[in-house]
């Protein structure tokens, strides 16, 4: 599809669709300067979420010279396939793109929301400067996003960045037991996110996951334990990356991701591992529109890229 106005010149338009809402915006010089949400339908089916999400961003499309879509799940070419079926039942290889962009009248371009909101903070957040950068997430789950050498990194089977399942003892919830070890794995996400925090917050004596949180950050030491657990194995899975890809900053968002407390005791953590493999650790900048704002500075990318190159992808363009 051919870009009905210049993406450099004018507005980008961004979807973020969520289990629980859908948000559309205009994006002008890295911003948000407009905005509107409504719930996603329940069952969040592909047509009855495709249908909602491109009523939702109707009103703002002719200001628009392309379309940015993040979405939840694994997301390759443009297709989206749910990691979450009970969240997004019937979500198979659903051409996210394509079909939204087709209703916009727009060239649109879909990522996975946690790599959107990885290249709005590397083009216009805490990534700036840097040219290995990874976000991450700790929130409701465990995600991330990885930009190696200015590049966004997207694999064909939409496993781009999923720190969230990489494997850890498991110690909250059951793991899978490995020969010739002592401990059962399980996935990073089930011990250290914020779900994880708060089936853990009832059993230490607190309602949920932020009071947890408060508590740990106000000296309870039962509440320290679980709190700096979770920080300490997100430095570790921080460590191998780095050592692994050379990712020279690493930006922290999430409820839980964007705490003081959790960003120090991170820092801490990381402190015990070798200098080399200890990238500098901040908080995001972009808060909730990192994925907006990432989405829709993707989707300007790649239509000047491929508008540079005759209808066919371009070598690199930088932020």
């Amino acid at each position: 599809m051919t870009p009905p106005a210049d993406p450099s010149t004018t507005a980008l338009l961004a979807l973020d669709i969520g289990g629980t809402s859908m948000r559309a915006a205009l994006v002008e010089g890295g911003r948000v300067t407009e905005r509107l949400q409504a719930p996603t339908p329940k069952p969040a089916t592909p047509d009855a979420v495709l249908a909602a999400a491109a009523e939702l961003a109707g009103p703002l499309a002719a200001r628009a010279g392309a379309l940015g879509v993040a979405c939840a799940g694994a997301v390759a070419g443009g297709r989206v396939t749910a990691t979450a079926a009970h969240t997004f039942p019937g979500w198979t290889d659903i051409p996210l793109a394509d079909t939204l962009g087709t209703a916009l009248g727009l060239d649109a371009r879909a990522l996975n929301d946690a790599r959107a909101a990885a290249w709005g903070e590397y083009a216009a957040g805490a990534g700036r400067g840097t040219r290995e950068f990874m976000f991450v997430t700790v929130s409701t789950g465990v995600g991330g996003g990885l930009v190696l050498g200015g590049r966004l990194h997207l694999a064909g089977n939409g496993l781009d960045a999923e720190l969230g399942f990489v494997s850890v003892p498991a110690a909250w919830q059951p793991g899978h037991a490995v020969p010739g070890l002592p401990y059962a794995l399980g996935p990073l996400e089930f011990e250290t996110s914020g779900t994880a925090l708060g089936a853990q917050a009832g059993p230490a004596g607190h309602p949920d996951a932020r009071a947890l949180c408060d508590a740990a950050e106000n000296a309870d030491a039962g509440a320290e334990a679980l709190y700096a657990h979770s920080a300490a194995l997100i430095a570790w899975k921080i460590a191998d990356v780095a050592a692994l890809l050379g990712v020279t900053r690493v930006a922290l968002g999430g409820s839980v991701g964007l705490r003081g407390g959790y960003l120090a005791r991170v820092r801490g953590a990381l402190a015990a591992f070798p200098e080399r493999y200890r990238p500098e650790v901040v908080h995001a900048e972009l808060g909730a529109d990192a994925g907006l704002i990432g989405a829709a500075l993707w989707a300007e990318r790649e239509a000047l890229q491929t508008a540079g190159a005759g209808g066919h992808p371009a070598t690199e363009l930088t932020p």
